[in-house]
């Protein structure tokens, strides 16, 4: 991997990690504050994510439906990491939260931290074994819209499933929000079809991009309901509930830069937005 290869890849972990920091800030700031730690996390895990799968793939990033595939696939995995850290290693105080963000049992946590990571150790292995079955699909396996599809229901069964354990003892189970996840991950699963014939890049790119798309709906289209894990606390930082909007232009400007890109590709498939880079 060349320079300036590492330098696009970079630059697109950079906004796939900005875009999950800044609806992570805006929900959440009111209540925990605001801190360049924390706001950050996200934007360098994503940066070694997607240097990490470009390093592996060797994805043509010239082309403009593999950046936003590379987006997809980097946010994915740095959703990934961030989760299974807060859920399974990270030891933190639990009774800031109305849903515990650790691992918890009919809503509560499991306080052993040992036991946490044996139980994180059993949820990464069930993920990749997942993830291996879909790509053994890429060995021979003919695309099809309907595969496509299939692949992309089985990442999101994996959010809803973990969505549903995490959350559903203190706020019930609701049928419509259990298949919002699958319903999307299908969907971008048959879009990024268009960039991809693997499986399972087109199953974990939806996987990012249903994250992206479903924290977005909560996040701004719901501006006044607290996130789950914060209902019924009190709002401890009220100054970010106005400092929160100054970030809301890069957020859209990053969506614009997605939007345009996959338009391009879709519209006129030999598109290079730059001169080859080789790997």
């Amino acid at each position: 991997m060349n320079t300036r290869t590492m330098l696009i890849v970079a630059v697109v972990g950079l906004l796939a990690g900005t875009h999950a920091s800044i609806w992570g800030m805006y929900k959440d700031a009111i209540h925990e504050g605001f801190t360049k730690t924390t706001f950050a996390r996200s934007m360098v895990v994503g940066v070694f994510c997607a240097l990490a799968i470009q390093w592996y793939l060797e994805l043509p990033i010239h082309s403009p439906g593999t950046l936003v595939l590379l987006f997809g696939l980097t946010y994915a995995a740095e959703r990934g990491v961030v989760e299974v850290w807060k859920t399974f290693i990270r030891d933190e105080d639990q009774s800031k939260y109305f849903i515990p963000m650790q691992f918890s049992l009919y809503g509560r946590p499991v306080r052993s931290r040992l036991a946490r990571l044996a139980l994180g150790v059993v949820y990464v292995v069930g993920v990749a074994l997942v993830l291996f079955a879909i790509a053994k699909l890429d060995d021979g396996v003919e695309p099809t819209r309907f595969r496509m599809a299939m692949v992309g229901l089985a990442t999101g069964m994996i959010v809803a499933i973990s969505g549903a354990w995490k959350d559903a003892p203190k706020e019930g189970f609701e049928l419509l929000k259990f298949f919002r996840s699958p319903a999307m991950t299908v969907s971008y699963a048959l879009l990024l079809s268009y960039f991809t014939d693997s499986y399972l890049l087109s199953a974990v790119g939806a996987l990012g991009f249903e994250r992206a798309t479903a924290e977005t709906y909560k996040t701004f289209f719901f501006p006044s309901k607290p996130r789950g894990k914060f209902t019924g606390k009190p709002v401890l930082h009220p100054h970010m509930l106005t400092q929160r909007y100054y970030f809301v232009p890069v957020y859209v400007s990053i969506w614009i830069v997605v939007v345009v890109c996959a338009s391009m590709a879709l519209v006129s498939p030999t598109t290079t937005l730059f001169a080859a880079t080789g790997s």
